[in-house]
């Protein structure tokens, strides 16, 4: 049994590096279904649950430290993409797309809760959710640190996402042979916009440079802690998400934003909060999963009916309101893919829509989690 905060350290973050290795070069069909971070989550908590590392309390002290560290600088090195110029070019009726697959999550997420009377469990566990499909996990991690959501439901979150989160793309991609027909039904014209992805200059991976890239994160960190501890009205965690958040679209605004290699860094730091937040939970009540899943896929459902209505009143083709749902939904990682199932020179503007998640996405899931806890029962 591990008893030593650096040798949990080391194993927590061997098992997130060994699970992300596996998914980028082994190429198995089960990481289709099961993305990294759900897997590296569920080897985290059932590593725990076997006992490979005690409870006490400088474990504990040391997770807790690291995880209040890493959450904002990985949320600063992810905004640093942000292209808020770039967005705003991309044309009214995908800028409709995108707001109203926002609100209409939103709608759904608070009205099905009221509906069935969910309890503050639920609410941790829908905002969270509600995080990850209006931006990204980045955003999953910061609205159930702000809120703070016990780890174990986390796991309610990751696997609702992962199941839910398939059959979504799978349908959208279904559909994209059945949108000559809806935009004849929508009346929508012809008015794609392509766009190059938006990637830095310098794709060349300098060490030193991201070496300072790191530095600076970790000092945005320290900043966002330490202005947060002094300020009251909402939890320390949560005011140290916001500022990290704006350090982020301030940080995007100047050269850092240029530096190569701050995808792959924070989507590393990102492996490792994931393992770190599962190997403190614990497995019990998991038999909710089912109404969790099927509360799921009623919000997607919602939103698609909304999502149609909104196309038939803007008259918005298939493309724009489905991107603009897979981009809140699936993020960077899938709705390039539906994009391109469209026309490849589409997949700039999957990207940006994106993108821009992981701004909106801690905003929309706090703000929802808000609501979600006042109706509680």
């Amino acid at each position: 049994m591990i008893e030593t905060p650096a040798l949990y350290l080391f194993t927590v973050a061997l098992l997130a590096a060994s699970i992300a290795a596996l998914e980028k070069y082994s190429r198995h069909r089960v990481f289709t279904f099961l993305p990294a971070v759900v897997l590296i989550y569920a080897a985290a908590m059932l590593l725990a649950q076997l006992g490979l590392w005690q409870e006490n309390d400088l474990i504990y002290a040391a997770y807790k430290s690291v995880k209040t560290l890493l959450l904002p600088a990985m949320l600063f090195m992810m905004l640093l993409q942000i292209d808020l110029k770039a967005f705003m070019g991309l044309g009214r009726s995908l800028i409709i797309a995108y707001v109203a697959s926002v609100l209409s999550l939103s709608f759904a997420f608070i009205s099905l809760f009221w509906l069935f009377s969910l309890d503050k469990d639920a609410a941790g566990v829908f905002a969270t959710l509600a995080g990850s499909w209006t931006g990204g996990t980045a955003n999953m991690l910061a609205v159930a640190a702000a809120l703070d959501v016990r780890e174990e439901l986390m796991g309610y979150a990751l696997i609702v996402d992962s199941i839910d989160y398939t059959l979504w793309v799978m349908t959208l991609l279904f559909l994209v042979a059945f949108a000559p027909r809806f935009n004849h039904w929508s009346r929508a014209p012809q008015r794609f916009k392509s766009l190059d992805a938006n990637t830095p200059e310098n794709t060349a991976v300098r060490p030193l440079w991201l070496m300072a890239l790191l530095l600076f994160s970790l000092l945005v960190a320290y900043l966002s802690n330490t202005i947060a501890a002094e300020l009251s009205g909402l939890s320390t965690t949560t005011w140290s998400v916001l500022f990290a958040t704006l350090f982020g679209l301030i940080g995007s605004r100047t050269p850092l934003k240029k530096i190569a290699g701050s995808p792959g860094l924070s989507s590393a730091m990102l492996m490792l909060l994931i393992a770190l937040i599962g190997s403190q939970a614990h497995l019990q009540g998991f038999g909710e999963v089912p109404l969790y899943l099927g509360i799921g896929l009623l919000v997607l459902l919602l939103h698609a009916l909304l999502m149609v209505i909104v196309a038939k009143v803007f008259r918005l083709d298939l493309f724009s309101i489905g991107v603009a749902s897979l981009a809140n939904i699936g993020g960077v990682a899938s709705a390039p893919i539906l994009a391109a199932a469209y026309h490849r020179s589409l997949i700039g503007i999957a990207v940006l829509m994106a993108i821009m998640g992981y701004m909106i996405g801690t905003f929309a899931g706090l703000a929802i989690g808000y609501i979600l806890e006042g109706l509680a029962t």
